[in-house]
């Protein structure tokens, strides 16, 4: 018996379009276009959407960083102000003891004692600002430096290169690293001028 061709049609299926005929229709070719136009549509929104959430991520990576920053430094410069109290009492210390005369100190047991005494304080005071981070600046004898230094007056010594701390009135502290307070000195502004090969000068912040 022949085979039936499987493209010839039987009265069961006569008016119903073959594959290749609905392959074939012109309205399939539309639907095929909008169905692509669509998908390509999506693509593009779900790459926006891709983009917008990577954006959003690294805006919240970026507001959790400056939080712990902002909690860092809250917690290194929290005692900023305390500190600076306890400066005014290290500064009362150093006035009473340049204020006790050398020969009284070598002559006088009772005074001797008491010099001793102070200063042990006053060590003891500055060793515990500085496990707290605070430290003293650099200041006689090293070059003027507008971040540490506040000029006080000009003095004349040719034995020194101009523009080099001769004279300290109040020590300069800084917290970590930012300024706590800056050195009131005398700066000599005569001698030599000083060599542009030395260091520079040392930046600190000064927003304390």
């Amino acid at each position: 018996m022949d085979m039936i061709d499987d493209k010839q049609q039987t009265p069961e299926t006569e008016g119903i379009p073959t594959a290749e005929q609905q392959e074939a229709a012109p309205g399939n070719e539309v639907s095929t276009a909008a169905a692509e136009a669509r998908i390509a549509e999506l693509e593009d929104e779900n790459a926006k959407l891709k983009d917008q959430v990577l954006r959003a991520l690294a805006e919240t990576e970026n507001v959790r960083r400056r939080l712990e920053q902002q909690a860092e430094d809250r917690g290194r410069y929290a005692v900023s102000g305390f500190a600076k109290d306890m400066l005014l009492v290290a500064d009362n210390l150093r006035r009473a003891l340049e204020a006790v005369p050398q020969q009284a100190r070598d002559e006088d047991q009772p005074v001797h004692n008491l010099v001793v005494g102070v200063e042990m304080t006053e060590r003891e005071l500055l060793t515990a600002l500085e496990r707290h981070g605070v430290k003293p600046v650099p200041s006689l004898g090293s070059r003027f430096d507008p971040n540490i230094h506040q000029a006080m007056m000009e003095i004349d010594d040719a034995s020194q290169p101009a523009g080099t701390v001769v004279m300290v009135m109040q020590g300069g502290y800084t917290i970590h690293d930012r300024l706590l307070r800056p050195a009131m000195v005398g700066v000599s502004k005569g001698g030599p001028k000083p060599s542009g090969n030395g260091e520079s000068p040392q930046h600190v912040d000064t927003s304390v």
